[in-house]
């Protein structure tokens, strides 16, 4: 099993209580849930990761933080998992909430060009940048929300069933080796 090969790996739960970094938060960072590797806990990490990472800015693992913590989730998962957004996956990512919310909220299909961006004339580039931006605005900001709430649903969907399947599956070979002997 994945999280017995994990745990030869992991650090005690003592040692983590006892690490100078985690020990200075007290006894907020001490329930077992947010170290623990089940079902419930993980899948709840990776929907609160994967709901953050569309989080603008460089907010996105204190926001996952500040929601693994009173939710009880596993802490580690949800911070390593906003990393699936990147300078390379969130051009990707936005274009799709864009079209999420038009699809939503019923928009038009046109999407302004983006304007050029002259140097020489910086102030008037940037007008020109924001103003294009703010046409964004409805569709996109109920585009991320959509899509991150899509994603978190996806993700927490995901772990239950797969982790479901591959304790059947388990339970199924165990039976199957008994019977032979």
């Amino acid at each position: 099993m994945p999280r017995k090969y994990l745990r030869k790996y992991l650090p005690s739960h003592d040692s983590i209580r006892q690490h100078r970094h985690v020990a200075r938060f007290g006894t907020l960072l001490h329930h077992p849930n947010l170290w623990h590797l089940n079902r419930d806990s993980v899948a709840g990490g990776l929907a609160i990761g994967l709901f953050s990472g569309l989080v603008p800015g460089p907010f996105q693992m204190l926001v996952a933080a500040i929601l693994a913590i009173p939710l009880r989730v596993n802490l580690p998962v949800a911070l390593f998992t906003t990393l699936y957004t990147n300078p390379f996956t969130i051009g990707p990512l936005y274009v799709l909430a864009y079209e999420y919310g038009k699809l939503l909220t019923g928009g038009d299909g046109q999407i302004a060009p983006t304007p050029e961006f002259d140097w020489s004339r910086f102030g008037e580039s940037l007008e020109a940048l924001t103003l294009w931006m703010m046409s964004l605005g409805r569709p996109l900001a109920v585009g991320l929300a959509a899509l991150a709430l899509t994603l978190a649903a996806l993700g927490w969907v995901s772990v239950q069933s797969g982790w479901r399947a591959y304790i059947i599956l388990s339970w199924r070979r165990r039976k199957r080796r008994r019977a032979k002997r």
